[in-house]
């Protein structure tokens, strides 16, 4: 099925939920000034936005990690609820800061139609509605800080697939994780689109990544040597 043009395309629905009332009001303000989402409900916690999601059936929910009920990690939980009762949502969690065990808890059962991004990002308008759209469409978005946090833990392990991979593999794989294109990712290292289709499939062998048409492939070249228990210790040290 082809695209709609971009003119025919109806707005994308959007609830969002944060306890911090600052930071919904700017959320608000920002979705409310974008004419590619619709903002149809603000909430500040967990319960409620569950309740919202059943009222509204929206396109896509943002999420802050630490809200009430549960306070500690109440986002991660509720985009796993979603997670089973409605598939077919997006979901953009919003973190203060880089941490790698939340954003392995929200992808390790699959990243289509997931995002997660430091909270920093919605000053940018635009990198939260990409994020927004992405997920709406079935895509994935992992902030770069974070992808880069996970990297440096796994590379301190010793014997793992990691360690197989070269210093350019590895920048390659970084920019992969990100959601970049081949051809994005050429002009972001500064190489030819051959060289870096060459790179991602040295990547994907090294990692035993069989052929498949999933096209969170290429996210999950990052997130499946990150998510296994060794990562986890080298990434909590001693």
């Amino acid at each position: 099925m082809s695209a709609l043009p971009e003119d025919k395309r109806r707005p994308l629905r959007v609830v969002v939920a944060e306890d911090s009332f600052l930071i919904r009001e700017l959320l608000t303000q920002m979705l409310d000034a974008s004419p590619e989402v619709e903002l149809v409900e603000a909430c500040s916690n967990g319960k409620e936005v569950l309740a919202a999601v059943a009222r509204s059936h929206p396109d896509v929910v943002v999420l802050d990690i630490r809200m009430p009920p549960s306070g500690d990690n109440e986002g991660i939980r509720v985009a796993a609820r979603l997670r089973e009762t409605d598939p077919d949502i997006g979901v953009v969690v919003l973190s203060q800061y880089a941490e790698p065990a939340y954003a392995l808890a929200l992808l390790e059962h699959g990243t289509s139609r997931h995002a997660y991004l430091l909270k920093e990002r919605v000053r940018s308008r635009q990198d939260l509605i990409e994020a927004i759209e992405a997920v709406a469409t079935g895509g994935s978005v992992i902030d770069p800080s974070v992808v880069d946090v996970l990297i440096e833990a796994r590379a301190r392990a010793r014997d793992t697939r990691l360690s197989q991979l070269t210093h350019r593999e590895r920048e390659v794989l970084a920019e992969i994780a990100t959601g970049k294109s081949n051809g994005a990712i050429a002009e972001k290292l500064v190489l030819t689109k051959r060289a870096v289709e060459k790179h991602v499939n040295s990547i994907f062998s090294k990692l035993d990544l069989p052929e498949t048409e999933d096209t969170s492939r290429r996210v999950k070249a990052t997130l499946i040597y990150l998510a296994d228990e060794d990562g986890a210790h080298a990434q909590s040290g001693p």
